[in-house]
């Protein structure tokens, strides 16, 4: 019995270690890990989705990605609605053609924009964006907006309600392309032109921060603008001249149209021409693929003095030759299918080049005559670069970046570096130019030449000889460890082109990295105040913001809402 017992009592010590019965049916508990967890939750919580706002498109991305993952535009075919059938239509029959507003997101000029409808697109962009290429949910995420500071301030507080309202995003940084083509291109100063759709844009980008900015309204609008109405319209409207007038010849024997007909067919407002003869696409189409520019006569000298050779040919047919380029007196065979009827037309590429020259340079007018909005490229950077100070022009001009969709024309990069560098040639620095200017410069008598002075030389020359000696009393060992390290001296004072992967990429770089952006956002403050809550940026403690701006918790929320100042930065001054 009291082996028994002993059994017993040690079976029951052995069983008051373990857990009692439990009532009912027990549900074992599955405790996941976070380190275990799904990788979309992880990448969640840390990603920034990355949105480049243009004038026509939309990028949007993943912070840390190379590319964007969506470049979205918006156009009529993109604005349908359920039943609307009118992409199946003949385009023929299609009363009348959508130009260019239909294919803008917005515009500077807000007296033709409807802010509502830019809410409702932008809104429609992003979720597409969202669901068909980021494939994330609907959970709030950290947002990075890529827009021109010179937004308006109520088309900014349009695309910042659409971020904080509809996708519900904690937290808006606001980037500059112009600042961010300069990281994407691995530097820290940059003279950044943007030749977009609306209008050129010339920024001076010294240590990361925005020193200057002008504009132009010489773009790509402009130029397809041009293209139509100088090329495409005369080439669509003599076919259909012909064609009338041979059918006329046949049937009554009439003669060919007049000239004032002619003319007056030529002359067209593309902006407020209602029944085009051709669609915006087309027009578009034809620009993007056929454009081109012609390169400076500086160009082709440069190119000839570094032949090593010369063949002797007649002199008549050198100066043949000079005039014109290879291939330029081609055709190119354009169908046109919007066109009524439609028909085929042949595009000589010497008139694309002239209309080209024209919209971009304008070489046969006087500079006299330009307004500031509308200098041509090569005067706008030689001003931008001119109204500088000296430090910064030295730096910002050996870094020049192209960006825009239209700076990929053939040869436009090159001929607005030869443009711009010919005139600092013969003008250099001066803002002043005429009879005077060139007058004052030529007298010799103006001319400042510094003298030498015999005591200060043989100053020098003692100082010199003393240091000498002081050198030879350091060893050889104290000589290599004081030797300062060589450094090569930065690139500067003369005219250089570099390329950059674009705004969007430098902002996904910046992002990654987790540096602070200087305008931020907060969605709580955003909703309390809007837009009149934005104060001044002298009114806001820099560095407490970039102390908070990248943490755990976000900008402001780790601090309870204490602190209540903000700022639009740049994009709340204009």
């Amino acid at each position: 019995m009291s082996s028994s017992a002993g059994f017993a009592a040690a079976h029951r010590s052995v069983a008051s270690i373990r857990s009692g019965p439990s009532q009912g049916p027990s549900t074992p508990s599955r405790s996941i890990s976070s380190t275990f967890g799904s990788p979309s939750t992880i990448r969640a919580d840390d990603d920034i989705i990355v949105i480049e706002l243009g004038s026509r498109l939309l990028r949007v991305g993943f912070a840390g990605d190379p590319v964007p993952k969506a470049t979205l535009q918006c156009g009529p075919d993109e604005q349908r609605r359920v039943g609307d059938f009118r992409a199946w239509l003949d385009p023929t029959k299609t009363p009348g053609q959508a130009w260019s507003s239909e294919y803008e997101l917005w515009r500077y000029d807000l007296s033709k924009v409807e802010l509502g409808l830019v809410h409702d697109k932008l809104d429609r962009l992003m979720r597409e964006a969202f669901s068909k290429f980021l494939l994330i949910d609907s959970k709030p995420r950290r947002m990075a907006l890529v827009a021109d500071p010179s937004l308006p301030l109520p088309l900014l507080s349009t695309v910042l309600d659409t971020a904080f309202g509809r996708f519900q995003a904690p937290m808006v940084s606001l980037l500059s392309p112009a600042t961010m083509s300069a990281v994407a291109a691995g530097v820290r100063s940059a003279l950044v032109i943007d030749i977009g759709w609306s209008e050129t844009v010339v920024t001076s980008v010294y240590e990361y921060r925005e020193v200057k900015t002008t504009r132009s309204v010489r773009a790509g609008k402009y130029f397809n603008n041009e293209l139509y109405r100088k090329v495409l319209h005369p080439l669509i409207a003599e076919d259909q001249g012909k064609e009338a007038n041979t059918v006329s010849e046949k049937s009554h024997g009439q003669e060919n149209p007049t000239k004032e007909k002619m003319d007056r067919d030529r002359a067209v407002d593309v902006e407020n021409e209602k029944d085009h003869r051709l669609s915006f696409d087309e027009s578009e189409d034809i620009m993007r693929r056929l454009a081109w520019c012609r390169p400076t006569n500086r160009t082709s000298q440069r190119t000839s003095a570094q032949l090593e050779t010369v063949e002797e040919q007649d002199e008549n047919e050198a100066e043949a030759g000079s005039t014109t380029t290879p291939g330029a007196d081609r055709t190119a065979h354009v169908p046109l299918q919007s066109s009524t009827p439609p028909k085929t037309i042949d595009v000589p590429f010497e008139r694309i080049a002239d209309v080209c020259g024209d919209v971009f340079f304008e070489p046969s007018m006087n500079l006299a005559h330009f307004d500031d909005h509308e200098l041509p490229i090569h005067l706008l950077a030689y001003r931008h670069l001119a109204e500088l100070p000296v430090d910064v022009r030295a730096i910002c001009m050996s870094r020049v970046i192209f960006i825009g969709g239209c700076s990929n024309i053939l040869g436009l990069k090159q001929r607005v570096i030869d443009e711009t560098t010919s005139i600092i040639e013969t003008k250099g620095w001066e803002p002043a130019s005429g009879k005077a200017v060139d007058q004052l410069s030529n007298n010799s008598k103006l001319k400042w030449k510094p003298t030498k002075t015999p005591h200060l030389e043989q100053d020098r020359d003692e100082e010199d000889g003393l240091f000498s000696e002081q050198a030879n009393d350091f060893d050889q060992f104290e000589r290599g460890f004081m030797r300062p390290r060589k450094k090569d001296p930065p690139v500067q004072g003369h005219i250089r082109a570099l390329h950059s992967v674009g705004p969007w990429t430098g902002a996904s770089l910046a992002c990654q990295l987790k540096i602070p952006a200087m305008a931020t956002i907060d969605r709580e403050l955003w909703l309390q105040q809007g837009v009149n809550g934005a104060s001044r940026p002298n009114d806001v403690d820099v560095k407490a913001q970039q102390r908070q701006s990248m943490g755990a918790g976000g900008l402001i929320r780790g601090s309870g809402g204490q602190h209540t100042n903000w700022t639009l930065g740049k994009w709340g001054a204009i």
